[in-house]
């Protein structure tokens, strides 16, 4: 048996998922998905491929012209000097396409620099492949961004590489150039490989910059840019991310790893994306304005639904609200969530920095939010450990949604008993 396998934790999102399901009339702040439909480009483009046949097998790289398109849009608007559509890879989601990296990029042993929050997925990819993830901190009083002479001192001989997502899940701190800039020095200095984690790039708040590191001096090369259709067009269910991937050697190695997990990614999904990328990108900023709105409304009712218990300020990127707990808060003594208590994480199967297990405030607060409130929200040391003392909630929902949670928080949290 693959016993390795034991020792990666499953993520708190996972089980909260599940669990939600099981809720009666629950609010899903828990999990990362936005309430839009697809756009009708990406559905008639889908069931023309159906009624046309397209239900065979493909090129295990990707559709010729999904490729071809997706390497004009990186060019243009990533900046990514990408010379050919050969050095783009479609994958079953962006999940799939980090699983594919860890496995192509890492020997045992390997170190990856990986921030602190961070979306679990990444840690367990990183460990699925037998490489070890150092955390660097990111900090609320950044704006949830590193310090640099932090990430530099956490580069040993068995560093790897160096993973950045930006905008962050679950903070929604953005990374500015300059940021970005003292990333690719580090890089370029050490000799190191770049995972940037790109999944938000199209939802930016208040003026915020998205910058690919790939576009950088001398950085494409050396960094491998994972993208996802999920959030930008509103695809989650559909699974369709793609890479860009300058060096050949290491296309050649995912390549393998495609034919082996997926043989290729599904036709009608490929199709589907065609669609995407022909029809209007105006319902991108659509959903970013309508996501920009909800997130003004979230925050202005948790100053009224958790008053004095919930804080923070909102996010310039991503659609998550990671809310502080405040040090006054007393948990209670004993929390289980409806129908079956959440199962956290314990010391025997956590690493160090992967949270405070069974006595973590975050853990606490999120049982009493699902119990009490049907909120289903994430907690944040599932995220790391700098996240212990913090809440995710997704804002994405519909504004009928949000305001309905919100009430029920304000009930479990003002209110009380």
């Amino acid at each position: 048996m693959a016993k390795y396998l034991d020792d990666i934790p499953l993520s708190g999102i996972t089980r909260i998922r599940e669990l939600m399901y099981s809720v009666q009339d629950p609010f899903r702040l828990d999990q990362g998905d936005v309430s839009f439909e697809a756009p009708d480009s990406v559905k008639q483009a889908i069931t023309r491929a159906v009624a046309d046949g397209h239900t065979h097998y493909l090129q295990t790289n990707g559709l010729p012209k999904v490729r071809e398109l997706l390497a004009r849009k990186l060019r243009h608007q990533n900046r990514l000097p990408v010379d050919s559509p050969d050095e783009v890879l479609v994958t079953n989601g962006g999940i799939h396409g980090l699983y594919l990296l860890c496995q192509a990029l890492l020997e045992p042993g390997d170190e990856v620099l990986l921030p602190d929050p961070e979306w679990p997925p990444a840690q367990s990819n990183i460990l699925t492949a037998h490489g070890v993830p150092v955390r660097y901190p990111l900090y609320e009083t950044r704006a949830w961004r590193f310090d640099a002479a932090e990430l530099a001192a956490s580069v040993t001989p068995r560093t790897r590489a160096i993973y950045v997502n930006s905008p962050n899940n679950p903070t929604g701190g953005v990374l500015t150039r300059a940021d970005l800039e003292q990333v690719a020095s580090l890089a370029r200095e050490r000799n190191l490989w770049v995972i940037s984690d790109e999944a938000y790039e199209d939802v930016l708040f208040g003026g915020a910059e998205h910058v690919s590191i790939g576009s950088l001096e001398k950085m494409y090369p050396r960094t491998v840019s994972l993208f996802t259709f999920s959030k930008s067009y509103a695809m989650t269910g559909l699974r369709f991310g793609y890479l860009a991937v300058k060096d050949a050697g290491l296309r050649e190695r995912l390549t393998k790893l495609l034919f082996l997990t997926t043989s290729n990614v599904s036709s009608i999904v490929q199709f589907g994306a065609i669609g995407a990328l022909l029809g209007s990108q105006g319902v991108v900023e659509q959903f970013r304005v309508e996501l920009e709105a909800r997130r003004d409304l979230f925050y202005e009712g948790i100053r009224t639904a958790a008053s004095g218990v919930l804080g923070g300020q909102p996010p310039l990127g991503a659609f998550y609200a990671f809310l502080k707990i405040d040090a006054g808060w007393d948990a209670p003594s004993e929390v289980r969530s409806p129908k079956s208590e959440v199962e956290r994480p314990t010391s025997e199967t956590q690493r160090p920095s992967e949270g405070l297990g069974r006595q973590s405030r975050s853990w606490a607060m999120t049982e009493r939010l699902i119990q009490e409130g049907r909120v289903g929200c994430i907690p944040g040391v599932d995220f790391g450990a700098c996240g212990e003392g913090y809440v995710r909630f997704c804002f994405a929902r519909e504004r009928a949604e949000l305001l309905g949670a919100l009430e029920a928080m304000r009930r479990v949290l003002v209110l009380g008993p």
